[in-house]
């Protein structure tokens, strides 16, 4: 990112009062019940999410203003989640534990929080300043996303399968755009963040890359087809998997899609259970269950760079946070790569490691991405819960292969 953006420093104080709105507006229909749940090592309570993003500000941004003071030095603690050399924390998989502070605390710690960063930025024109802000806020909608696919998964180990909206109605009886595969470009191009508008380090630095021949589908594979492959065996044929995927499918007995109903007609979603959408893309896939799919089906995950080619110059557009329904929607008929922007994340074939001459922030805020280069695999294009205006081409989502309580499915490719 650049220090000298005019989109970090104007209108970086209204920015910063819609995204924090915003993360309140996700919890206005959760209870504090709902706030201290913790259903997985992998997921944190809602009101550890509030708290940790205000710990963010606090620590990188209002340590530059002498005269802030701390409300309690043990939330330093509490709401630390990976930053080591900033401090220790508390264990990962025990945040559902933390019943005090209260809720109506973290509330107000995040008032307390919003005041002062917004009279820092009122006394200080400061570009890196602001930088520091916008980063920040870039954090805040990554949260925004792991609150409500957090919630998501706690609302289901629930045998009441409590909804948190009311509908999330679709068009009813919506045709499926047909599959095609649609020639991409090939030689050698560029990815990775170009301009002055904000990119995470790990987007960076722009650089060539060789594209061979291949093609990439021009939409997201759909439920019926990945009931296909569920009908047809596909969790049972050992051929088809990775051997550490195959290993988790039968250690976890995996037998089709999370949140799928065993009858394979029914599907738990934020809005309660609902019959499954047949033109809908499927959704809440492991990297291992993506790739098994795309075996079976005669071609492979796209790269990366494969993706990000494909993207470049489309408008940032589709079923995103803005939409309110999370919860993926059946592609709309037309020509060209569809759905490149929400829906799902797009697992791709590509490993998360850093781009030829990567460089992380200097000092702590280098924790940030570049220590995850390692076991994990990267996703694109976005969901149903990420908000538009955290996205760009070259944004570079990453998680370990068996993760699937994220929105992520798949786009197929193959070799030309």
């Amino acid at each position: 990112m650049s220090a000298d953006s005019p989109l970090l420093r104007a209108g970086i104080a209204a920015r910063f009062a819609q995204v924090r709105q915003q993360t309140q507006a996700l919890c206005a229909k959760l209870t504090a019940e709902d706030m201290l749940l913790q259903s997985m090592p992998d997921a944190s309570p809602a009101k550890w999410h509030l708290a940790h993003t205000t710990w963010f500000f606090e620590t990188f941004v209002l340590a530059h203003d002498p005269a802030w003071k701390p409300r309690d030095p043990a939330w330093h603690y509490l709401f630390n989640s990976y930053y080591q050399s900033v401090g220790p924390m508390h264990v990962r998989a025990q945040r559902g534990l933390l019943s005090r502070p209260s809720l109506d605390e973290v509330r107000d710690y995040r008032r307390r929080v919003d005041e002062a960063v917004l009279a820092l930025l009122e006394r200080h024109d400061d570009p890196e300043l602001a930088s520091l802000v916008e980063l920040g806020l870039q954090h805040e909608q990554q949260h925004q996303e792991l609150l409500l696919t957090d919630i998501k998964h706690a609302f289901w180990c629930n045998p009441l399968r409590p909804a948190l909206h009311s509908s999330i109605a679709a068009p009813a009886g919506a045709p499926t755009v047909p599959l095609q595969f649609l020639p991409g470009r090939e030689g050698i191009v560029e990815i990775g963040h170009r301009g002055e508008d904000f990119a995470f380090d790990n987007e960076t630095p722009r650089h060539r890359t060789l594209l061979q021949p291949h093609a990439l589908a021009n939409r997201l594979v759909t439920n019926a087809e990945y009931l296909a492959f569920v009908r047809e065996g596909g969790y049972r044929e050992p051929g088809l998997w990775l051997s550490d995927g195959w290993a988790t499918v039968q250690r976890e007995d995996w037998q089709h899609p999370l949140y799928w109903q065993d009858d394979l007609a029914s599907e738990f979603t934020l809005a309660g259970v609902r019959a499954l959408d047949p033109a809908e893309p499927v959704c809440h896939l492991s990297f291992y269950e993506a790739d098994a799919f795309a075996r079976w089906a005669g071609a492979r995950l796209p790269t990366e760079a494969e993706w990000e080619a494909a993207a470049q110059g489309a408008a940032i557009e589709g079923n995103l946070q803005q939409s309110q329904r999370f919860h993926p929607l059946p592609a709309r008929a037309g020509k060209g790569m569809l759905q490149l922007y929400g829906d799902a994340w797009e697992w791709t074939a590509s490993p998360y490691v850093g781009y030829p001459g990567y460089r992380p922030l200097p000092g702590s805020l280098g924790e940030y991405n570049g220590k995850f280069m390692c076991g994990q695999w990267v996703l694109r294009g976005g969901s149903c819960v990420t908000p538009r205006n955290h996205l760009r081409a070259s944004y570079r989502n990453f998680f370990p292969p068996h993760a699937r309580w994220q929105f992520a499915g798949l786009r197929l490719g193959q070799d030309r």
